[in-house]
Parts: structure tokens; sequence; C-alpha cells
């Protein structure tokens, strides 16, 4: 409760810093933002008491109707007429706008615990953890058809949950590993291998992928010879032919690693169906998926992507450098950061945010605010606080006595850490720009509602641990 009220401190702070006009000085007026995020914290406040004072049985009891009520809700958001920065995420009702998918969070979150709460429920059965993954990507579908690709990634953080509760960390570090596989291919596409005609990233990506298929024989297969057998032939044949095309005769190795990827994966599964050893036929199929992933994303970048969005991915990599358009976000906020200095400039001294270069800097880009007038000091205090709230949220998950407790809370939890992770990074220009709001700091009752709720009905679940029942 004390980190709560402190974020919301800290982020109304913001508000006032982000919005602040010298012709309209009374941050308290309700015609300013930082007078209308006053009304949402306080409305935020009084919902959190009203969460706490009903039975915590509730919340199971009600899981799955909440959920359908809001699956349909963003069904019906899709079809919405009302278009707001091309996005139809947005109901209007009156003066009030509500954005359904942040409500969802909490909704999906329940779902979930129910599910995975329900007797003889087991993660490894594959017909389990499908429907798991079910209660998780319908919303986020929905949300994707509303144009809002960045709330829907959110619901990737529902995986750290998973894996929690027992998802094979195979599993991740495929996820782990396709993200490896897309930055360093579309980064170092166009970079030729030494005098070769070689590309760097394909050269560098289809070499990972030989050698996470012996490391994983090693590991989940627990055959050590193997793997250095395999390690070894990889390399040695794509040194010998990497050597030849440098010094001999030039030519695109590429094609040797494909041929060497199609022998690796031959050989998985002569060994898996010879010793009817299951891992060996799954990191084939890993192989294979992650070559078939690698070449597909080259063609989702430039054929299905929208413009901006592979603007944004191309100015991140470094391949552009388009401050004016696709990447003037971004810059205009590191720009607002390091004139804050060590200590920052001071509360509502900012010089970048009360000049309004920095876009949605009272929402998305919220944090460049606390970096300009706080400074450093003040954005690692915030950061700070952001990870005493995620450490508290592992303890009271942890001492939850039944596992719908347990699962929420890490759903809660993962939520949370995914928000400030991508918040952060996408100001500092770590992250891809996907529009989603720090949580507590940026301006907007859907998002503070949605994340108050979120919050106090965990809160509320944890309350009720040591109950007894009659």
């Amino acid at each position: 409760m004390a980190i709560y009220v402190a974020l919301l401190a800290l982020g109304w702070m913001s508000v006032c810093g982000a919005s602040y006009s010298f012709s309209e000085p009374d941050i308290l007026s309700l015609s300013t933002r930082s007078g209308m995020q006053l009304v949402w914290i306080g409305t935020s406040i009084c919902l959190g008491f009203v969460i706490l004072m009903l039975d915590d049985r509730y919340y199971d009891m009600l899981a799955y109707a909440l959920y359908g009520f809001m699956v349909l809700l963003l069904f019906a958001t899709i079809f919405n007429p009302v278009t707001i920065k091309g996005s139809r995420s947005w109901l209007v009702l009156g003066p009030i706008r509500v954005q359904p998918a942040e409500f969802a969070k909490f909704a999906t979150a329940l779902a979930i615990s129910k599910f995975m709460s329900t007797y003889g429920f087991n993660i490894h059965r594959m017909s389990d953890f499908l429907l798991s993954c079910a209660i998780v990507i319908v919303p986020m579908g929905c949300i994707v058809m509303q144009h809002e690709t960045g709330s829907a990634l959110v619901y990737l953080a529902f995986f750290l949950m998973f894996y929690r509760e027992g998802m094979p960390g195979s599993i991740l570090f495929t996820g782990v590993a396709m993200v490896v596989y897309f930055v360093l291919g579309i980064r170092y596409e166009q970079i030729a291998l030494w005098d070769t005609p070689t590309s760097l990233g394909k050269f560098i990506v289809l070499l990972l992928i030989q050698l996470f298929s012996a490391g994983m024989v090693y590991v989940y297969c627990e055959n050590k010879r193997k793997a250095l057998q395999l390690g070894g032939f990889t390399v040695g044949v794509t040194l010998l032919f990497l050597l030849f095309s440098e010094y001999v005769i030039p030519f695109d190795i590429v094609w040797v690693q494909l041929l060497v990827c199609a022998a690796l994966i031959g050989y998985l599964i002569y060994q898996g169906l010879s010793s009817r050893t299951g891992n060996y036929l799954y990191i084939a199929l890993f192989s294979l998926g992650s070559i078939i992933f690698f070449y597909s994303a080259s063609i989702m970048l430039n054929n299905v992507m929208e413009d901006y969005q592979r603007q944004r991915i191309n100015v991140l990599l470094g391949l552009d450098d388009d401050i004016a358009n696709a990447g003037y976000n971004v810059h205009q906020s590191e720009i607002a950061i390091g004139s804050g200095g060590l200590k920052g400039k001071g509360f509502l001294n900012g010089t970048q945010t009360k000049l309004k270069f920095v876009p949605e800097q009272d929402t998305d880009f919220i944090f460049c605010t606390v970096g300009e007038e706080e400074g450093f000091v003040g954005s690692a205090g915030v950061l700070l606080l952001f990870l005493a709230l995620i450490l508290r949220l592992i303890v009271l998950a942890e001492r939850q006595p039944f596992k719908f407790g347990r699962v929420y809370g890490y759903c809660v939890l993962s939520i949370f850490l995914f928000h400030v992770f991508i918040n952060v990074g996408m100001v500092l220009g770590l992250t891809p720009v996907i529009g989603i709001p720090l949580p507590f700091f940026s301006y907007g009752g859907s998002s503070l509602w949605g994340f108050t709720i979120l919050l106090f009905i965990f809160l509320r679940i944890d309350a009720s641990r040591n109950l007894i029942r009659t």
C-alpha cells in the first residue's frame, strides 16, 4: 500500500511537470491534465477500497464471467467507428473515453488463475497447456484487430507466470532465441562477411541455430559426446568453407550452412527414431522452426508490418537515422533525460517538456519528464521503487497457500514488470516504441484504474490467506 501511494504521488508530480502551462498555472484546475489526474487518483483509491471490502471468494467465483464479458467487450470494440490515433481500442461514452484492453488484463489473470488451479490441471499435459495459452491469446487477438499492437504484446508477460508454474524452459529459450535471430539477422543482413558475398547476419544466425541445437542435445538429451561431435562438425565445416571462400573462390557460404543444418536435422530425426527419444525430435523441430522463422522475419518486416512499425524497428536497430520522423519521439526523449543531469532541473522547471518538444510526454513518454526534472537520482529512485514493488509481489505470491492466489500474484507482477521494462526501455531508445503506459505515472483513467484493480484484487486475496473457511 505504501509503495502504491508513493508511486501515485510521484506519478501525479510527473503529470504536472509534463502538462504544466504558464498560461494556466493552476495545477489543481479540472481543465488541466494534472487536475483531472487527481480525479483519477481519487477514484482509484476509492475503487481499491471497495475491492478490499469485498469477499475474496467473489474473484474466484466470477473469474470466468468477468473474462467472458471482457472478451465480448473487446470483440465489440473492433467494430467501433471511433478511431483515435489510428486505434479502435477506445469506447467513447459522452465526455468519457474507456479503453477495455486495460481492464481485460485483470480479467484474463483471474481466468487463467481459475483454470490453472482446477483439480487435475497439469501444465506438462499438452491439452492443458494449449487451453491456458488460448485464454491468453483470445483477448490478445481481439486487441491486435483493434490496431493496438502494443497493448496486445503485454499479454506475452503471462508466459513468465507459465514458466514459474512449470512450463518447460525450452519454450522460454525458444522465444528468446527468436528475438536474437530477428535482431542479429535484420541488423547485419546487408553487411558482407570479410571479402565474401556472404551476409553477416545470415551467417551468424545459422551458426547460432547449429550451436543452440548442439547445446540442447547436451542439456535435454544428456549426451555430452554427441553434443561435442555436432558442435565440432558444424563449426569445422563452416570454418573450412569460410576460409575457402576467403582465399580461393569467393561464394556465399550460407548455402553450405543450410546444407549443414539439413544434415543436422536429419541426424537428429534419425537419433530420435532409432533411440525412441522424443527430445531429439523436439530439437530437430526447434532447428527447422528457427530456420523458417528467420527467413520469414524479413518478409514480415518488409511486407506485413505497417510502415510506421517498420520504421521504428529500423531506427531502433540503427538501420535508419530518421530523427525527424520515426525516431523523433525517442530522440527528443533522450535529449530531455540527458538534460536533467545528476539532480535534475527541479519540479516544473524542465525546458524540453515545458516547450512540448516530446510528443506524448505525459502518457507513454512520461519517464522523460522524471529524468529531466529529477535527474539521474530521481529516475533511479523511481526505478528502485518499481523494483521494490516487484520484489514485494514475489514475496506475497510465494506465501499464498492456494494455487489460485499464487498464479494470480505472478500474473500481476509479470504485467507490471513487462510494462516498466518496455516503457522505460523505449523512452531510453533500448526497446521498440510500442505505446504502452508506465504504471501509475502515465496520464489517463483507464490505465490507472486497470492497474489499481489488478493490484488490489491480489492484495485482497493475500489478506485472506490465513482465513479458516467453514
